[in-house]
């Protein structure tokens, strides 16, 4: 099974380029709410569609450099 993370390095490096150095300043910029960018960031929430286009519109991205693809092992014990 696939999933998928925010590589909060590559927007924070993409935003900082535009002189957004913060997540105050990513969330001001995009409208989004500041809590949810912290949690997506830290990896704690997934990144909704919506939120990943917001966030690639606003800094010039597309949505495959904002995420990255993990792969969890399935247990193959039947």
């Amino acid at each position: 099974m696939s999933s998928y993370r925010l590589r909060s390095e590559r927007l924070h490096e993409a935003a900082a380029a535009r002189g957004d150095h913060s997540n105050y300043a990513i969330a001001k910029r995009t409208g989004l709410n500041q809590t949810t960018l912290s949690r997506i960031c830290r990896g704690i929430a997934k990144p909704a569609a919506e939120t990943l286009l917001t966030l690639a519109t606003a800094y010039g991205l597309s949505v495959d450099e904002l995420i990255q693809k993990e792969t969890e092992k399935e247990d193959s014990a039947a």
